[in-house]
């Protein structure tokens, strides 16, 4: 239907939704755990080529009814840009219930809150923001480009525009040597910081970005099994008492364990469940089912 530049990434929840690329690449494209973007040089579209991709996706499938903006930086743009995006999706497809895309804590930084209430109002009501850690010292180890408070702000910038958050956790990110400070640091900033959805994944370090990831990282580095993965499943989710209530998912391809629940009400559940495989009551996803 329409001719992507590629590769395309988007979430996992958007695999059945249109995809219009509004932006290439990423504008930010310095985490170091991060392989995406690496094969592409950042550009935010011209505007005729995206309503041209949205008037040709709309005659084969007019009736969709939720959209992703890829690539990774579409909150990139100019605001006035994206409100003529917004506007031309509304009018072109009329059964439109969400429009969504990835945010860097500083895109949503960057934005005035009445920017985001205008963008939330014309029909971006959801947002995929990579957390990855709340401890401060991963953060600047894996070159996140923010802290814990600039996580926060963002969260809150968003919850303020009536705009949905949907919130990534990378299980491993410290490895042995800083687990509990990974764990514990972002169980901080999810019980002080809303988010709607949370899911977590676990650390993958593609081929390409080995070597940069260890020598960002500043010492050796030395990655959790599955089982350790789990402790940290673990304590993330024992630890969990967020402001809402959050819906919880672990059904990313690259864990070991995939979980689902609302929290804090599914805790005791959770908890069991990871018990259970730690016990060896119950089995981990086999390694070839996993991936990115």
């Amino acid at each position: 239907m329409l001719n992507y530049d590629m590769p395309l990434y988007r979430p996992p929840s958007e695999g059945s939704n249109l995809i219009i690329q509004a932006t290439l690449g990423c504008s930010f494209n310095q985490c170091s755990f991060c392989s995406m973007y690496k094969s592409k040089e950042y550009k935010a579209r011209p505007l005729s080529d995206t309503f041209a991709d949205i008037d040709r996706a709309a005659l084969g499938w007019p009736e969709a009814s939720r959209v992703f903006l890829a690539d990774g930086d579409a909150l990139a743009l100019p605001t006035p840009d994206l409100l003529q995006i917004l506007e031309r999706l509304a009018v072109t497809f009329p059964k439109l219930t969400r429009v969504s895309c990835y945010a860097t804590p500083s895109n949503i930084l960057r934005k005035k809150p009445g920017e985001l209430s205008m963008l939330r109002r014309a029909g971006l009501n959801l947002l995929y923001f990579g957390i990855e850690t709340g401890d401060r010292a991963l953060l600047k180890k894996i070159t996140k480009g923010a802290t814990p408070r600039g996580l926060q702000e963002a969260l809150h910038k968003a919850k303020e525009a009536r705009i949905k958050i949907s919130a990534t956790v990378i299980l491993g990110l410290g490895g042995s040597a800083h687990w509990q400070a990974h764990i514990d640091g972002t169980v901080a900033l999810l019980n002080s910081a809303p988010v709607t959805y949370l899911s977590t994944l676990q650390l993958f370090l593609e081929p390409e970005v080995q070597q940069e990831f260890v020598e960002k990282f500043g010492e050796p580095f030395h990655p959790q099994d599955d089982r350790a993965i789990l402790q940290e499943q673990k304590r993330l989710i024992a630890g969990l008492n967020p402001p809402n209530p959050v819906i919880f998912r672990s059904n990313h391809a690259s864990n070991a364990l995939a979980l689902a629940g609302n929290l804090p009400k599914d805790c005791s559940r959770l908890l069991a469940q990871i018990d259970s495989v730690l016990s060896g009551e119950a089995g981990m996803r086999p390694r070839h089912m996993r991936g990115l």
